[in-house]
């Protein structure tokens, strides 16, 4: 498993360099192949090409299909291997990638074969996308359409920190801002111009504000370009704001409230758009079952299921709406998504791996 774990955190794989997702591709095919699955590549122009391995058992059975979701892209550039190679240290493994989610990909694949080795007894479908870090845009409608065949879903991103899996996420989306404004010389004809930037200095407050805690609904606006030379009053300003909704209703909310914003400046415009990417996935009352059901057949390997929740979005968000049973954060533990200091616990790829294997047998 750490053998190919480090040729997949080698093989780099940024969201946006089909290529380079190919790469990964290819081994995961490879590897699926190996284990005796049907192998179909789903070709993309732009993004990478999604993988689809069909695990079948020996001999007929009745028992429905059970789905496992990973994704071979990454959010690091090429060459960032250079600067933070794969390496073991301790009880840890750090490397680009390794957490979010090659480790993911290994603990699937190394399920799957031991499965099949004490009798594999149902269908498995095994789906590798290639750009969930980029808003799953060419995966999603494959995501659904094979949950909906699925007995259950397993979503391999990391676990917890305390290896709880995660239970409850919240749904992410989007606004662009644009204000615009009149040019105008700044030292000469001031008081002609209308400030694009003074006036989203307004909006941001006013959007900042519909944030409601108790709610979990947060806004963020993270990033704002404006103006060209300072001695120009600006004529447009654009601002990007993420979103993240936990409540049902709460993105209808939002939308309505942004679309009644209001010019601060008199001669200034706004124009807002939007799109909720991936919905809420609730801690409801199917997730709670799906949960306990998994957390006593986990209790008979000797392994105890705790169950936690994040407001990072992942696949998972998408099969939640269609209820479909769905267990999220089965892939390694560590900590560091995103940056240099991303790292899993060693221990934690034969610990699920033997979850996954046991899970795959006994749902």
């Amino acid at each position: 498993m750490k053998s190919l774990l480090k040729t997949l955190v080698e093989t780099e794989s940024p969201s946006h360099d089909k290529a380079a997702v190919d790469r990964v591709g290819a081994i995961v095919a490879e590897e699926a192949r190996k284990l005796g699955a049907q192998v179909e590549i789903i070709q993309n122009k732009e993004t990478g090409d999604h993988v689809l391995a069909r695990f079948h058992p020996s001999s007929f059975s009745d028992h429905p299909s059970i789905l496992i979701l990973c994704h071979m892209d990454t959010v690091f550039p090429l060459g960032t291997i250079g600067k933070t190679p794969y390496r073991e240290e301790g009880r840890k493994i750090f490397g680009p990638g390794t957490l979010d989610m090659k480790a993911g990909i290994v603990i699937a694949l190394a399920a799957v074969e031991s499965a099949r080795r004490s009798g594999l007894n149902r269908s498995v479908t095994l789906l590798c996308t290639s750009d969930e870090e980029i808003g799953s845009h060419t995966s999603r409608a494959l995501i659904e359409s094979l949950a909906k065949e699925s007995a259950l879903v397993l979503v391999m991103e990391g676990a917890l920190l305390d290896g709880s899996l995660k239970t409850w996420r919240k749904g992410t989306g989007g606004f662009k801002v644009t204000v615009h404004g009149r040019a105008a010389h700044a030292g000469g004809d001031h008081q002609a111009g209308r400030n694009a930037i003074e006036e989203m200095s307004h909006q941001v407050i006013a959007i900042q504000k519909l944030t409601d805690y108790e709610k979990q609904t947060t806004l963020n606006v993270g990033v704002i370009n404006g103006g060209t030379v300072t001695n120009v009053v600006p004529e447009e300003c654009v601002a990007q704001v993420d979103v993240r909704v936990m409540q049902p209703g709460e993105w209808e909310r939002l939308e309505n409230e942004m679309q009644n914003l209001k010019p601060a400046l008199d001669g200034t415009r706004i124009e807002i758009v939007g799109a909720l990417n991936r919905p809420p996935m609730p801690f409801d009352d199917l997730m709670k079952s799906t949960f306990e059901k998994a957390k006593s057949i986990a209790a008979r390997i000797g392994i105890e299921l705790k169950a936690g929740g994040t407001g990072g979005a992942s696949d998972g968000n998408f099969v939640a709406p269609l209820g479909i049973p769905l267990l999220d954060g089965m892939g390694a533990v560590g900590e560091g998504y995103h940056s240099e200091r991303e790292f899993i616990f060693a221990d934690s790829l034969e610990q699920k791996t033997k979850l996954v294997a046991e899970l795959i047998k006994e749902w």
